[in-house]
């Protein structure tokens, strides 16, 4: 699992943030609560001894998986990044074939950690980033996603 993760500057930092705060915070306010229900007596019969533990497992579990990314990780510098075709980091509008009229839609491709939909960020391991990596303007591309297929003209490249 030593694949290569890439990601924007703000990406990485972001990751750092909530590694640095899992670290500190969080894992302060679990072990606060460790102790405080090891304070009631029997652990064998204390639940929220057991709840308490399972939190600190789960967050141990997380403060790994951050850790591993940001070893992982290769920070994209948009400057170099080409527009001759979709790649990741670019953003890409299509204009949408299935809709009446001039429906276009707008997606950055970046990685799964930083895929956001409400910011128009996909992934790049989506099937609408499958389907788009390796297009040049005017490509016209079907993509068959859960729902059906969507199909798209490439109207513009470029990095935001």
């Amino acid at each position: 699992m030593s694949d290569r993760i890439y990601l924007t500057k703000t990406g990485y930092n972001k990751l750092k943030d909530e590694l640095q705060l899992l670290k500190t915070t969080v894992r302060k306010d679990v072990l606060e609560k460790i102790a405080e229900a090891r304070s009631h007596g029997d652990l064998s019969e204390n639940a929220e001894y057991e709840a308490a533990r399972e939190e600190q497992s789960q967050l141990e579990s997380k403060i790994v998986e951050i850790e591993n990314k940001l070893s992982r990780a290769e920070i994209l510098d948009p400057r170099q990044i080409r527009t001759d075709r979709v790649y990741i980091l670019t953003t890409v509008r299509l204009k949408n074939l299935d809709a009446e009229g001039e429906e276009h839609v707008e997606y950055t491709l970046v990685s799964s950690e930083e895929a956001d939909m409400d910011e128009g960020k996909i992934s790049v391991r989506s099937p609408v980033g499958k389907g788009l990596i390796g297009k040049a303007v005017g490509d016209k591309v079907v993509i068959t996603v859960p729902k059906g297929q969507l199909h798209y003209e490439i109207l513009e490249i470029f990095v935001k």
